[in-house]
């Protein structure tokens, strides 16, 4: 059987084309990283959702591995930043095979879309998730306007 250098050089064209698709889907996945890509660059790390409950805005970040004690959020008007570090530690008496997890250092800042009142927030940790609780300011609250006719 013979087979023409034009279906071998198609054949490779589409492999090519499999493989940056590939790639392309494991890039959009938010856990993966190339070799010497670390997460301080990656802009949109950590993940978050941002939800408006009517008299609060609520915000879940996913921040695995990262205790309390590692976290900072600090609020600035309207501007929200989240920052930390993931720190790994190997026990005493054990030594490393493999290490795919290493030392992180994050920073992300947003802004929300109204102002909070800076005295009604809390944010708490639970199964590496962190969840900011915000309370609207009084003029940013929704109000209910009674309807009267003529």
């Amino acid at each position: 059987m013979l087979t023409r250098w034009t279906d071998l050089d198609r054949t490779f064209a589409l492999m090519d084309e499999f493989q940056r698709r590939v790639n392309r889907m494991y890039e959009d996945y938010e856990g993966y990283r190339r070799p010497g890509m670390s997460f301080a660059r990656r802009e949109t790390w950590p993940p978050i959702n941002m939800f408006d409950r009517n008299e609060e805005i609520e915000i879940h970040a996913l921040v695995p591995g990262i205790s309390e004690k590692d976290l900072n959020v600090t609020v600035n008007q309207e501007v929200v930043t989240l920052s930390g570090e993931r720190k790994v530690q190997v026990p005493e008496g054990y030594s490393v095979h493999r290490q795919e997890r290493g030392n992180v250092r994050f920073s992300r800042s947003f802004t929300l879309p109204c102002k909070c009142d800076l005295e009604k927030v809390s944010a708490t940790v639970k199964n590496g998730v962190l969840t900011l609780k915000m309370g609207k300011a009084p003029e940013a609250q929704p109000r209910q306007i009674t309807v009267t006719a003529k």
